[in-house]
């Protein structure tokens, strides 16, 4: 068993920090100020190929493999969450879902312009009574001839402000209490698609989260993605690519929030000593470096098995369970290393500290990864 990464994964790995810390880090604290997401490092990051990491060359992508997209979203996230989610939701459950379900029709519309960055893409399908119970879902994709009407509200839409291809999971009813759920592919500038503002969000500051609605829109039969009645195959396979991709967000915040704490460990001196040298500040770093290690082999194998087309749905649940809670444990030690420092806007770790809790919540829960885990177990 090989644990180390590829030459080619280092070289990744190396280049995605550089451009994150170059590029990224100087933007960031505008980011936090106004909300607003860095368009000139969207277009810079598209030329990089990263908005198509796991997508082959001949439809516009980078064709990496899942350890190596893994690497890059953690990179990105270490320096700034809010655009390592926005990466890890268009790679992972908009772009890769057309590329593993959609036909030649949906690669060539859809597929070429997600993997360039020409457009950002969603995935629609949190709604107001509708969260980690995918089966309440509301909003309705009937057929009328040769198109499908959608209706209804999706609210909590990652990259949804930004967006230029959504994708919409949605319930097309059958006869008497039957129904079928379908995922179709709605380009933002449709009829009847209307995006709400964006969210006043405690963390992830500079993605445009927002609320999307659709009220008798219509998308034509070819943006059915797979066949119908195929939809929550579709939405279960992309929850799985997607907990990995969040997964590896949570592991950079985790990651730089031990950073952050080991360098101001160092500088901070207290009782003619640096912090860094007492038992309490030492536990923390300790547990802090230990379980960011854990975390990443836990992210890495998942990542690994996908590549191997092998199952990885306990894998990656465990890995999106594991990261996520501990992104908000590593910046809450974090936190408590800087004191009343840390309390202030003064120092990183207290965005740190906001930008992790959402990872134990989206894509889902920290309590669903759990159901997900043990069901697993159960059937060996």
């Amino acid at each position: 068993m090989n644990l180390e990464p590829t030459m080619k994964q280092s070289v990744i790995r190396r280049s995605v920090r550089k451009f994150a810390e170059d590029k990224l880090a100087p933007v960031t604290a505008e980011m936090e100020r106004t909300g607003k997401f860095p368009w000139e490092i969207a277009r810079q990051m598209s030329r990089l190929q990263y908005f198509g990491l796991e997508i082959p060359s001949e439809y516009g992508g980078a064709g990496l493999d899942s350890v190596s997209c893994a690497m890059v979203i953690e990179e990105i996230s270490r320096v700034n969450a809010a655009v390592g989610l926005c990466l890890s939701v268009h790679n992972s459950v908009s772009a890769y879902p057309i590329y593993r379900f959609g036909n030649e029709c949906h690669k060539e519309r859809f597929l070429y312009p997600l993997a360039s960055g020409e457009k950002i893409g969603t995935f629609c399908l949190t709604e107001p009574n509708a969260g980690s119970d995918a089966s309440s879902l509301e909003t309705t994709g009937v057929r009328d001839g040769d198109e499908f009407v959608l209706n209804g509200n999706k609210i909590f839409v990652t990259n949804g402000g930004i967006s230029g291809i959504n994708l919409v999971f949605a319930v097309t009813p059958g006869a008497g209490n039957s129904k079928r759920f379908n995922v179709f592919v709605a380009e933002s500038e449709r009829d009847g698609l209307e995006k709400g503002p964006p969210e006043e969000l405690m963390g992830m500051r500079g993605n445009p989260i927002c609320p999307i609605s659709f009220h008798d829109c219509r998308v034509p039969l070819d943006n059915l993605l797979g066949e119908e009645g195929e939809g929550l195959k579709i939405a279960l396979s992309t929850l799985s690519g997607g907990r990995l991709g969040i997964a590896a967000q949570s592991l950079g915040i985790a990651q730089a929030s031990l950073d952050t704490s080991l360098k101001y460990a160092k500088e901070r001196h207290q009782f003619g000593r640096p912090i860094c040298e007492f038992g309490a500040i030492q536990a923390f770093l300790a547990d802090m470096g230990t379980r960011v290690e854990a975390a990443r082999l836990l992210v890495y194998r998942a990542s690994f098995l996908k590549d191997q087309c092998v199952d990885h749905v306990k894998e990656s649940a465990m890995a999106k369970l594991f990261a996520s809670e501990l992104a908000v444990d590593a910046a809450r030690m974090g936190l408590q290393i800087h004191g009343g420092y840390g309390y202030t806007k003064a120092y990183p770790i207290e965005r740190f500290y906001r930008d992790a809790k959402v990872c134990e919540i989206y894509e889902g829960t920290s309590e669903i990864q759990r159901m997900i885990i043990s069901r697993s177990l159960m059937r060996q």
